[in-house]
């Protein structure tokens, strides 16, 4: 049973930078893939980047391509997401999730953090 906890999020102003960090224990970690989703109010939870088990292939959201950053480090049990020059439409729930196949769909990932919320303002 894998455990994760995101922490990071918070209230920043449209083009600000924030790093989110989620922290895995309960199993080992380096197996996994790794995925992280927003949700904003009344929409669906939505895929913004994954990353393999290696730390080279890693896959973005369109939205996000270009100002979101994903990345592991295996000795820490810890997956992170950069992000940079924010917009308000980014302002949602974030959750990171495990898996054993990376992948860009909600039902494939297995174990989920309790989400850290991100506000930007305009």
């Amino acid at each position: 049973q894998v455990q994760l906890v995101e922490s990071g999020g918070g209230l920043v102003q449209a083009g600000d930078s924030l790093r989110l960090s989620c922290a895995a224990s309960g199993g080992t970690f380096s197996s996994y893939a790794m995925g992280w989703f927003r949700q904003a109010p009344g929409k669906e939870r939505e895929f913004v980047a994954d990353i393999r088990w290696s730390y080279t292939i890693t896959r973005y959201a369109d939205a996000v391509k270009g100002r979101f950053t994903i990345s592991r480090d295996n000795a820490k049990n810890t997956v992170y997401l950069q992000m940079n020059s924010l917009k308000p439409e980014d302002t949602a729930v974030y959750y990171c999730a495990a898996g054993q196949t990376p992948t860009n769909r909600v039902r494939d990932y297995t174990y989920w953090g309790q989400g850290t919320q991100v506000t930007v303002s305009s």
